[in-house]
């Protein structure tokens, strides 16, 4: 393995192990609340405190940007670090929660680690490297049909994205065999990546959530692409990751939402 993503994989364990000593006691951690539906606990504080210690070991000139620290240091190489996706699944013992690590190196996404304690699932991408799952190669599913594809999402947590989101999964959901939403993007994503879902597209993320999921997909023969049309997925946070034949298809869907969305706004407007 790449130097960096040896690194990776050595936080992500070591976080990842800090957090299953602490689930069976997760009801009586301390937690505050960010903003509505949006929790942080000591555990995710002390994931993060231990990731970034390990990589500063390692490479005390690179910069971090992290769930709960936010962006530190400045260099040609970032580590895009989530600590523990999916915190409301874990302060509930919902074993659906995962570390992820992605590794930017001069603006490009180069490396991803993302690690299920609950599973000891280790999914490892670098770029032009292909992707792994505890070791072994991973491809995207050879779904083609939409109508045997199962598909991921996330459903936002304000009313306006939810009132733009709903008429996308309308859509998803009388076309596939089903919809799931598990409540952690990057887990998500690596699941795409090793074929588990056929895609999965969600709004309004942040880096840390998608970074290395990015990689991950990518590496394992998948599409990445900003799912409302623009150009960059990591700076917008609207992601879809799908298998080449989906891709365009489930694209095709979410702009013909985002087109009845608008002209149902439009003709709101024009009642008022």
């Amino acid at each position: 393995m790449h130097p960096l993503v040896n690194i990776a994989v050595s936080a992500a364990r070591a976080a990842g192990n800090l957090i299953l000593r602490h689930l069976d006691r997760a009801d009586q951690l301390r937690v505050s609340r960010k903003a509505r539906n949006d929790f942080v606990s000591d555990v995710d504080r002390g994931a993060e405190n231990e990731i970034i210690a390990i990589i500063h070991r390692a490479y005390p000139d690179h910069a971090i940007l992290a769930e709960e620290g936010g962006a530190r240091g400045r260099s040609e190489v970032v580590w895009i670090v989530d600590p523990l996706d999916g915190t409301t699944n874990f302060l509930h013992r919902l074993p659906h929660f995962a570390v992820s690590i992605g590794v930017q190196v001069k603006g490009r996404l180069d490396h991803g680690v993302i690690y299920a304690p609950c599973t000891n699932d280790l999914y490892v991408a670098s770029r032009g490297g292909g992707a792994q799952l505890n070791n072994r190669r991973i491809r995207v599913s050879g779904c083609t049909d939409m109508d045997s594809a199962l598909i991921g999402t996330g459903v936002p947590i304000d009313a306006a994205n939810l009132d733009a989101w709903l008429p996308m999964l309308r859509r998803v959901v009388a076309a596939t065999a089903g919809v799931r939403r598990a409540g952690a993007a990057a887990l998500d994503l690596a699941y795409v990546a090793a074929g588990r879902l056929d895609a999965h597209w969600e709004l309004h993320l942040h880096p840390w959530d998608i970074a290395a999921g990015i990689v991950l997909v990518q590496e394992a023969g998948g599409i990445v692409s900003e799912a409302l049309g623009g150009a960059d997925p990591l700076a917008s946070g609207h992601i879809l990751a799908a298998t080449p034949k989906l891709h365009p298809i489930l694209a095709g869907m979410l702009a013909a939402a985002r087109e009845t969305t608008a002209k149902a706004k439009q003709s709101a407007n024009e009642r008022e």
